[in-house]
């Protein structure tokens, strides 16, 4: 082996411990826990303390590197004078003859790209919630005046709370005074703004376009600007021109349409963003399991909501006739308290409880009256129309026919004839599974059905199913496609 080549390799080994000349501390490399075109990250344990880290590794090299090495030091330069919860901590930094390390929090859960290697896509829900982070950390970025440059899924860290960091700020600039970054195309082709593309020269409204592109991304498991022919995607971002999610909310379709604007300036602020519909009219959750990582989470309703219901559902259950026990004190005789064993803790603008008529129009979405004289009346119709609507909500559907499938594809997967084509006294019947184990990375999906049938959807698209005991007619055993 030649001796150049010998000390090439060399460079690139990191020693097991390692001392910070600087404070004293020794540190113990561990595994390797993700690379990079010009680093690599370790886990890291700080043998005094026994505080776990995460270790940026990059080399060092001769007169050809100077160019990676300005960069480290703009690097260690930006990133060491930031402190944000949603950013990554930067600890401490030092080097020797072959490398510059750097100290980082460690964030245990690994990225959100790794997130998306397993699940795919992400739920509405999800996507808000890791957004608020990312634009609590994004604005502060931008307040000392620094464009990260590189966002996308593998640089948003989760720690062991589900916290989302934004990391790797290898590629973050600080504007000048005019609000722009040098003429320079930097990034990642799918994430890259069209001012970035064409070299107009570019400014934080270039991270907005990036957080479009990521939330495209992460709703559909594609990104919205992806070509073969580098020059064709390029020509699609000028034009602003992808598929659009036709699958996904219109809220979320219009604030992807808004983030992904050719224009810098007809972008949102991030002021404004958490504004949108999307943010404003949907559920966000206040955390995220940890088995979020690589299963959807169930959300339950959020405590106002699940407490509205409850009530709703006290009221339907005692079939109340105005006037009512659970309407306001005003109600109730001299002396005599509300027979309302939880009282609500919704309110209006002004901050009083909301009257029984309030809470039943939340259920039918009507416009409470605030007429006296009518109130009688507009209670008894929007009860009955609560009624309706959650009998509606509840109803088991038809009796199940009584005519033998051939199979359970047939009677699983065939659907509904239109009204007047079942033969004469059959109905079919509403099935649903209350249980299911999802493997269909590894093998398929298993289901159980509510009548007691089981099956399988294989990967390769067949599908096998079990009768319920005692039904489905004399043909016993499992039938395939």
């Amino acid at each position: 082996m030649e001796p150049r080549l010998r000390r090439r390799r060399s460079r690139q080994l990191v020693a097991t411990f390692l001392r910070d000349p600087g404070s004293g501390r020794v540190y113990r490399r561990g595994k390797l826990i993700g690379k990079g075109a010009f680093s690599r990250c370790y886990k890291l344990t700080d043998m005094s303390t026994s505080a776990v880290f995460a270790l940026k590794v990059v080399p060092r090299g001769g007169a050809g590197r100077l160019r990676l090495r300005g960069k480290v030091e703009r690097e260690i330069a930006l990133h060491s004078r930031l402190h944000h919860r949603n950013i990554v901590a930067f600890h401490a930094h030092f080097a020797d003859r072959d490398h510059v390390y750097m100290v980082l929090e460690y964030c245990s859960r690994q990225s959100l790209a790794h997130v998306l290697k397993v699940r795919r896509t992400l739920t509405e829900p999800e996507v808000r919630y890791y957004f608020r982070g990312l634009v609590s950390g994004l604005r502060y970025l931008h307040q000392q005046r620094i464009v990260h440059r590189d966002l996308k899924p593998s640089n948003f860290f989760l720690n062991k709370n589900m916290e989302v960091k934004i990391g790797d700020l290898g590629l973050a600039a600080r504007v000048g005074p005019a609000g722009r970054c040098h003429r320079v195309l930097c990034g990642t082709p799918n994430f890259q703004a069209p001012e970035v593309v064409s070299r107009n020269g570019h400014s934080a409204k270039s991270d907005i376009w990036a957080l479009g592109c990521i939330m495209y991304t992460v709703l559909t498991g594609t990104p919205p600007f992806a070509a073969a022919p580098l020059s064709e995607m390029y020509q699609n971002i000028r034009d602003g021109h992808y598929l659009e999610p036709t699958q996904l909310s219109p809220s979320a379709r219009s604030l992807i349409a808004r983030l992904l604007a050719p224009d810098p300036d007809e972008r949102p602020s991030l002021d404004h963003l958490l504004q949108d519909d999307f943010f404003s009219q949907g559920f966000t959750p206040e955390r995220l399991p940890p088995h979020s990582c690589h299963s959807p989470p169930v959300f339950a309703f959020p405590p106002p909501l699940g407490r509205l219901f409850r009530k709703v559902g006290q009221l339907l259950l005692t079939q109340c006739r105005p006037p009512c026990p659970f309407t306001s004190k005003e109600a109730s005789g001299p002396g005599e308290e509300s027979t309302e064993p939880d009282h609500m803790e919704a309110s209006n603008e002004e901050g009083a409880p909301l009257c029984t008529e309030s809470r039943i129009h939340l259920l039918t979405l009507g416009t409470p009256r605030t007429d006296p004289a009518d109130a009688k009346g507009t209670l008894a119709l929007q009860l009955e129309v609560a009624t309706r609507k959650l009998c509606l909500c509840l109803d088991a559907g038809p009796v199940g026919r009584t005519a033998t499938p051939k199979c359970r594809t047939e009677a699983a997967w065939r659907g509904p004839k239109p009204a007047g084509q079942d033969p004469p006294g059959e109905q079919r019947s509403v099935l649903w599974a209350p249980k299911w184990v999802d493997y269909s990375l590894k093998y398929g999906f298993g289901y159980q059905l509510s009548d007691g049938g089981s099956g399988v959807l294989f990967r390769d698209g067949s599908h096998m199913a079990l009768r319920p005991p005692g039904g489905w007619g004399p043909n016993p055993g499992p039938c395939a496609s």
